[in-house]
C-alpha cells in the first residue's frame, strides 16, 4: 500500500554523518525535525551521540535491517551524504522501495543526474542531485563575475537587492549609527539590516554603529542599488583576471566555468597534476609552484590580478595565502594601490567561514554549507518561498509568507517580543504590489510576503512568528 504524502515533513532519514550529514543533522534537529542518522563508523555515532538529539543507528547504508530498525515506512525525506557515490544512488533505490515522498543524494561525479546524463534523476529515483564540488564552483565564478568589492544577492525573484560590502575609515558610512544614516540619506528607502565585526554577526537596530572594518548587509530594491553603490563609494565594474591557487576538482572546475572571456592562471603544487591540468584546460594558464609563498605568488603575477581564489584542501594554506595575496596585491613596489582586489577561500569546517571572511577572505566558501543549505532549501520548500546564506556572515536572508492567526501578524514589529531582538530582523514587506522597508510601526498582514533576516541557527523561530 502506497503511503499517502503529508503536506508538511516530520521525520528524516539521514545516511552518513560526515561533514555534510552531521551538519545538516544539527541544523534540522534545531529546527524541531525529528531526525534519524545511520553511520557505520562507531567514532562518528559517539561525537554524534553527546552532541545531537537525534536517534542514531551504527550500521550500513545498506543494511535493510537498519532501514527496518530505522522506521523507514514512517519516513518523509531521505538525505544520503555518504562519501560513496554508488551508495547513495543505491540508497534512494531502497528508499523508493519503502515508499519514502523525497530523496536527496550527494553526487560528486556530473555523469549522473545531468541532462544528458545515461541515468537520469528519474531513472535512479532522487529528487534532488547535490554535487558539492560543481555548488563551490559555481558559487565562486558567480561572485567572480558579479561585481567588485562587494557581493549582490538577490532575493524576492530579484525584486529585491541585499549588498554586503566592507567599510573603510573613509567610508560615508564608518562612525555612523543606523539611526542617523536613514536621516542623512533619504532619498530612496534601503536599511542595514547585518554587520559582521571579528567573529560576531550583529543584526543592528537604529542605536548601533558601524565601524571601519566592518562587514555590512544592506536592503535595496533593484532599482535603487547604483544610488546605493554612490552612497557607499562602491563601483560595479566586471573582474577579467583570476588566480587560482589549487588545482582540484573545485579549481579545475572554476577554470572551465570561467571560459575564455576571463584569463585565469592556476597555481598547482603536485607537478604531475600541474601537467595533467595544462593539457585539459587549454583556456587557462597552469604554473607549477607553491602558492604559500610570497616569491612565487609574485613570480606568478598575482600583482596584476584582480581576483585571488584558493581551492585547496588545506584549511590553513588556503586562509594564510589570500592573507599573503591581499597584501602583495595592494601593496607592490613600496606603493598601496586603490584598486580593490578580491580574495576568496574555500574552507572545510564551518567555523572557520567567519574567521576567514574576518582575515585576508573577503569571501570564504564552504563545501559542506552549500552543499546543506542546498538541501535545506529543498525541504523548507513549502514553508518558505526562498532562501539566501550570506558569505561571511552568520545569518540567512528568507522570504516567507505570513500565515493567518500567526504572532507577527497580531503587532506592530516594535512590539515583537525581546526575546527574538538580535535574532531576527523583518527587512521588507511586499504591499501595494512593491516591496517596502519595514520600520518599527509596520503590521504585518496575513499572506503578505515578508524578508526576514535571521541568525543562522535561529530559523525556527521565524517559522514560530510567521506560521504560528
Amino acid at each position: 500500500m502506497l503511503k499517502k504524502k503529508k503536506s508538511f515533513i516530520e521525520n528524516i532519514l539521514i545516511l552518513g554523518l560526515g561533514g555534510v550529514g552531521s551538519y545538516l543533522a544539527k541544523r534540522l534537529v534545531h529546527e524541531g525535525y525529528a531526525v534519524t542518522a545511520i553511520e557505520p563508523d562507531s567514532s562518528l555515532i559517539r561525537y554524534a551521540d553527546s552532541h545531537l538529539d537525534a536517534r542514531l543507528i551504527q550500521g550500513s547504508a545498506l543494511d535493510i535491517d537498519c532501514w527496518r530498525g530505522a522506521g523507514a515506512q514512517g519516513i518523509d525525506v531521505l538525505i544520503a551524504v555518504t562519501n560513496n557515490d554508488a551508495v547513495n544512488m543505491l540508497s534512494a533505490m531502497i528508499a523508493d522501495r519503502f515508499h519514502i515522498p523525497l530523496k536527496i543524494a550527494r553526487v560528486r561525479s556530473l555523469d549522473f543526474g545531468g541532462r544528458d546524463a545515461i541515468l537520469s534523476n528519474e531513472d535512479l529515483k532522487i529528487d534532488l542531485i547535490i554535487h558539492p564540488e560543481e555548488l563551490a564552483a559555481q558559487e565562486i565564478v558567480r561572485l567572480v563575475k558579479r561585481t567588485a568589492g562587494i557581493e549582490i544577492i538577490d532575493i524576492a525573484d530579484g525584486q529585491t537587492q541585499v549588498m554586503a560590502t566592507r567599510v573603510t575609515e573613509g567610508s560615508p558610512l564608518a562612525h555612523k549609527k543606523l539611526r542617523n544614516l536613514s536621516k542623512t540619506y533619504n532619498e530612496f528607502p534601503f536599511r542595514v539590516v547585518g554587520i559582521a565585526r571579528g567573529i560576531t554577526t550583529i543584526l543592528p537596530g537604529g542605536d548601533n554603529e558601524i565601524l571601519p572594518q566592518d562587514q555590512v548587509l544592506i536592503m535595496a530594491s533593484r532599482q535603487h542599488l547604483p544610488r546605493l553603490m554612490a552612497i557607499t563609494g562602491e563601483e560595479q565594474r566586471r573582474r577579467h583576471r583570476v588566480m587560482i591557487l589549487g588545482g582540484g576538482l573545485v579549481g579545475s572546475r572554476v577554470a572551465d566555468l570561467m571560459g575564455k572571456d576571463v584569463k585565469v592562471k592556476i597555481v598547482e603544487k603536485d607537478e604531475a597534476r600541474a601537467a595533467e591540468l595544462c593539457h585539459r584546460l587549454s583556456h587557462a594558464e597552469v604554473l607549477h609552484g607553491d602558492g604559500s609563498d610570497a616569491e612565487a605568488l609574485d613570480l606568478a603575477g598575482l600583482t596584476d590580478m584582480d581576483t585571488f581564489i584558493t581551492t585547496t584542501g588545506e584549511n590553513e594554506t588556503n586562509i594564510m595565502s589570500c592573507m599573503l595575496a591581499k597584501h602583495l596585491m595592494t601593496t607592490s613596489n613600496g606603493e598601496r594601490h586603490n584598486t580593490e582586489r578580491k580574495t576568496i577561500s574555500l574552507v572545510s569546517k564551518e567555523e572557520y567561514l567567519v574567521l576567514a571572511a574576518t582575515s585576508g577572505s573577503d569571501i570564504a566558501l564552504n563545501k559542506k554549507v552549500l552543499a546543506a543549505n542546498e538541501i535545506l532549501k529543498f525541504i523548507r520548500r513549502g514553508e518558505l518561498l526562498s532562501v539566501a546564506h550570506l558569505h561571511g556572515f552568520d545569518a540567512e536572508v528568507v522570504e516567507i509568507k505570513a500565515a493567518k492567526g500567526s504572532p507577527i501578524t497580531r503587532i506592530p514589529l516594535s512590539k515583537i517580543d525581546p526575546s527574538f531582538h538580535g535574532k531576527i530582523l523583518i527587512g521588507g514587506v511586499y504591499r501595494d504590489d512593491q516591496w517596502k522597508i519595514a520600520v518599527g510601526d509596520t503590521r504585518i498582514l496575513p499572506e503578505e510576503r515578508v524578508i526576514v533576516i535571521c541568525k543562522s541557527m535561529h530559523l525556527k523561530d521565524v517559522h514560530k512568528l510567521f506560521l504560528g
